[in-house]
């Protein structure tokens, strides 16, 4: 199979997520994947916030607008489009932040009024992976999932405290996950994670065993069109992977193609597995959207970016190219030097056109 190239399109591309740092956003890899399939059309970059590194980063994107937050609603985000499109034409939206897809999804006929096309999953599908759901839909299909309790208050932690095996996870149902060694940490988490992300509190059994993540693109009819698992090698305070390795392990790729044959799923996602000491796989979380490490897929001679901007403007592709195992990433930092003026652009008028 020949690596996918991306030089014979015209196109433009917009993708969000540009913050990178110790919690890095996905669309700064993700352009890169896309610059290195060939691509010469324009990149436009969508970000929330002045201070997201990846504006600042020259060569990455071509033109830069801040958008309002998805919590603003749909008017305000399609009032804000159609300003973007009266400056430049975009043809393919890749959204990498959990937060904004059920918009894009929502808005999908919206979207192609405008020209614009995506590919993700259909809000069903969206809805099913929520963490609040795994555990009422997948063990039913044969796919384990660790033991899990959706919290409405902290006293609910207290009620089951003759049920808990310390030390257990806490998540918020979008983000964050902490590890909390008693019943007074668990208590402290539901509160802080309730203030930022509200009801319910996700509390989780800890599984021991090897952790892997897998980076998918399915084609909505329940096979993989690519996927890519590794493990990780360096992990921050934060959880956060910031080195990995490909591997390969015909169990894991057989248990994440069940995953995506459950939910019939449409575009990128990445899966958190673990792989107990008894060898059974349990599956943690499904993330809808392209993780920060998807330029080891690439590395690996997978370009999933790509294949996705491939699969919205309609191409047809039946499997990428099989990943080289063995393939590693270490994340780098670096200081990005730029000129005050540009902070200004972002800041004052919401754009930034290079």
């Amino acid at each position: 199979m020949t690596k996918l190239n991306l030089s014979h399109l015209d196109i433009t591309v917009a993708v969000s997520g540009l913050k990178t740092g110790d919690n890095p956003q996905p669309g700064v890899p993700v352009i890169r994947s896309l610059r290195s399939a060939g691509f010469k059309g324009k990149i436009v970059g969508l970000v929330y916030d002045a201070m997201e590194s990846g504006i600042y980063l020259e060569g990455l994107a071509d033109e830069v607008y801040q958008m309002p937050y998805p919590s603003t609603g749909a008017e305000s985000f399609l009032t804000r489009l159609d300003y973007i499109l009266s400056r430049t034409k975009v043809h393919v939206v890749i959204p990498t932040l959990d937060s904004e897809i059920p918009l894009y999804i929502r808005l999908e006929k919206e979207l192609m009024q405008r020209g614009i096309k995506t590919f993700l999953p259909t809000e069903e599908q969206f809805n099913l992976r929520d963490k609040i759901k795994l555990a009422q839909f997948f063990p039913p299909k044969g796919i384990d999932i660790p033991k899990t309790h959706l919290l409405q208050s902290a006293d609910d932690i207290y009620k089951l405290r003759d049920e808990l095996d310390f030390p257990v996870i806490i998540k918020g149902r979008l983000y964050e996950a902490y590890k909390a060694l008693n019943l007074f940490e668990a208590q402290k988490y539901f509160y802080e994670l309730q203030a930022k992300w509200g009801l319910p509190i996700i509390m989780q059994e800890i599984i021991p065993g090897d952790e892997f993540n897998v980076v998918i693109v399915g084609d909505g009819k329940g096979h993989c069109l690519g996927m890519v698992p590794q493990r990780k090698l360096v992990i921050t305070d934060k959880g956060k992977g910031f080195g990995g390795v490909v591997v390969k392990n015909p169990g894991l790729e057989s248990y994440a193609t069940k995953v995506i044959e459950a939910l019939s799923w449409r575009g990128p996602c990445e899966l958190e597995i673990i792989k107990s000491e008894d060898g059974v796989f349990y599956l943690i979380e499904i993330n809808p959207r392209f993780p920060a490490w998807v330029r080891l897929a690439e590395g690996s001679g997978q370009n999933q970016p790509a294949a996705t901007v491939l699969l919205a403007m309609g191409e047809t592709l039946h499997s990428l190219p099989p990943f080289k195992p063995g393939t590693l990433f270490i994340r780098h930092a670096e200081d990005i030097i730029s000129d005050i003026s540009l902070l200004g652009d972002i800041s004052v008028n919401g754009e930034l056109v290079r």
